[in-house]
């Protein structure tokens, strides 16, 4: 299986034909995953933790519609991924298994989309550092799961300068902090140069405001480790803004 860094939106991606269509023709092009491990940025947690098959979704986010709060989405039994996480983890280094957490959003809204049927196991595994290269060590540590055919997923968001956001329409003009930082990274993506990448805080144009807090850009570090090469260009999949933040999405093989 390749691995990915996809955008997740929030909760109204469900709604919008062009993104959504884009992210379910991409799941339709890859091959049928045994399950899938995905790490969000919506869950930092240290110790790696591993969320509870069949708990309940996470609705950790405000001021949507309300249909949004009563969407399930209901996955097989994700045990077994869940003891090959634990067992693939250095020694002397603990991994919780929460019994209660389900998915939260930058889980189960692109997974809705992208497989819609719920028929793939799902295991969410927290971000436990902000670190890049700690990062690249845990994505290059769960590499083996790729020829297991698991699909393994970072969900972010390219750029995610919320509290500098003027205009909150779908067809707002980006940003010049978004677009330059987009350009950046789309550069260094298409290099390979993931060291470029790493020193996103003081190389890529557009910082503090793309990223206030970071937790939406690194998890593109677990997929670059789970690569085969991580300083192999990937292919970038998905382009584009919405509500002029960056929705570009690579997938690595």
């Amino acid at each position: 299986m390749p691995a990915l860094y996809i955008g997740h939106g929030a909760p109204p991606l469900l709604d919008d034909p062009v993104w959504s269509g884009q992210l379910a023709a991409w799941a339709e092009d890859l091959p049928r995953p045994t399950a899938i491990l995905i790490v969000s940025a919506h869950w930092e947690s240290a110790p790696v933790s591993l969320t509870a098959s069949g708990a309940p979704l996470v609705y950790d986010f405000g001021g949507f519609a309300p249909k949004y709060y009563e969407m399930t989405y209901r996955t097989p039994d994700a045990s077994a991924l869940a003891a090959r996480v634990a067992a693939m983890m250095p020694d002397g280094e603990p991994v919780h298994q929460h019994t209660s957490r389900g998915l939260d959003h930058g889980a189960w809204v692109p997974l809705k989309i992208m497989y819609p049927a719920g028929d793939v196991p799902v295991l969410q595994m927290s971000l436990p550092t902000q670190d890049p290269y700690r990062l690249l060590a845990l994505g290059e540590r769960l590499r083996p799961l790729r020829d297991e055919g698991v699909l393994i997923i970072g969900s972010g968001f390219l750029t995610h300068g919320l509290p500098f956001l003027r205009d909150f329409s779908l067809d707002a003009t980006p940003p010049g902090w978004s677009r330059e930082f987009d350009a950046w990274a789309a550069d260094a993506l298409a290099r390979g140069d993931v060291d470029e990448l790493a020193a996103y805080r003081t190389r890529a144009p557009g910082m503090p405001y793309a990223h206030p807090t970071v937790e939406h850009y690194t998890p593109l570090f677990i997929t670059l480790g789970a690569a085969s090469r991580a300083d192999e260009p990937g292919e970038q999949l998905v382009d584009g803004f919405w509500l002029g933040l960056s929705k570009r999405s690579l997938q690595v093989a």
